[in-house]
């Protein structure tokens, strides 16, 4: 997943027009990465865990149906007539969202962003989903006023009082004057979003002089460097990457903004200068030998433990046409293969 934190104005100057959707670009054919950044004992055994142990817009035109939510096998999902996203709003996959939450924070450090920032003055947080990033920036930096804004009233009510929350459509006309923040942070839009540039040229419009863009997203296509996951052209995690791509692709919401450099593309066509790009191996599980890293994969496995089935349902069942109970095999498979510390799974971020 890439992060590019960028000043907002900079030599470059926003481009008009929207720019050509990700989804469009074939996906080019690329050498599988190499853990590079997860330590790990090279026994083949991990005799100290078993296979589960680590198992840890605008307003107006959202407010009619703000509670109308849609029910997938048990599941609900936001009934928004602007924005088709494949991830539940019920608890579960809320509870899945504050894991990542925490797990996405240690990655960085025990920090909530990477930009340059010492006294943020007003914070924009979009895509906000249960709210938790916003809330611990508010209490983090409480003389700044932090907004967080999503398509799902799914944020608590009792929050510090500079924290509030909008229901707004990203994908819309944002309602907020130019230059109104100095910092515009987003995460784990993957999947959600059908036009990236206008994204982050709303982003730049939005921002003050001097003020910053995060944004970090995920490669969905996970990695082993173990040679039978890696040479096997018909693994789970390849065949798993391949289906939601394509899927996504069909409702033009691509899964690939982490892909390729994608990000860093579309974050200078829309203005922004002083890109920097980090990318993160995750590991998956609690196999690595660095305490920290064992402690970021047991919260990742837990996180995906719980969104698998929710990440699923919707593409798979609704845009690809499968029966439930193929999605349920196939989700099975999967979770089998992030359970195995053998394997040593990862993704990048």
């Amino acid at each position: 997943m890439s992060s590019p934190s960028a000043p907002a104005k900079g030599a470059a100057a926003p481009k008009e027009g929207s720019s050509p959707a990700p989804a469009a670009q074939p996906e080019p054919v690329h050498e599988p990465p190499t853990n590079t950044q997860i330590p790990f004992d090279d026994d083949d055994g991990d005799s100290a865990f078993d296979d589960d142990a680590s198992a840890l817009s605008s307003t107006a035109s959202l407010s009619e149906s703000i509670f109308d939510y849609r029910s997938i096998n048990g599941r609900t999902f936001q009934n928004s007539r602007t924005t088709e996203y494949w991830g539940p709003n019920d608890d579960r996959q809320n509870n899945g969202l504050d894991i990542a939450h925490h797990f996405m924070v240690m990655l960085k450090g025990d920090k909530l962003f990477d930009a340059p920032i010492e006294r943020p003055k007003r914070v924009l947080d979009v895509g906000t989903g249960t709210g938790i990033w916003a809330i611990d920036m508010a209490d983090a930096y409480p003389s700044a006023e932090i907004i967080g804004t999503d398509i799902s009233p799914i944020q608590p009510t009792w929050v510090p009082p500079n924290c509030m929350f909008h229901i707004e459509d990203a994908q819309l006309e944002w309602t907020y004057r130019p230059e109104s923040f100095d910092f515009v942070h987003m995460r784990t839009l993957y999947g959600s979003i059908s036009d990236w540039g206008e994204l982050y040229r709303q982003a730049f419009r939005a921002l003050q002089p001097g003020g910053w863009l995060e944004d970090f997203e995920i490669n969905i296509h996970l990695h082993s460097d173990v040679p039978e996951v890696r040479d096997d052209p018909e693994h789970i995690f390849k065949r798993w990457a391949k289906v939601f791509w394509e899927g996504a692709d069909r409702i033009h919401r691509t899964l690939r903004i982490a892909n390729n450099g994608t990000m860093r593309k579309l974050v200078v066509g829309a203005g922004f200068t002083n890109v920097v790009e980090r990318s993160y191996q995750v590991p998956v599980g609690a196999w690595s030998s660095d305490p920290k890293m064992k402690q970021i994969g047991a919260y990742n496995l837990a996180f995906m433990d719980e969104s698998l089935e929710g990440f699923a349902l919707f593409i798979l069942k609704e845009i690809m046409g499968w029966k439930y109970e193929e999605v349920q095999l196939f989700v099975m498979e999967m979770r089998k293969a992030i359970r195995n510390p053998r394997i040593r799974p990862y993704y990048l971020m």
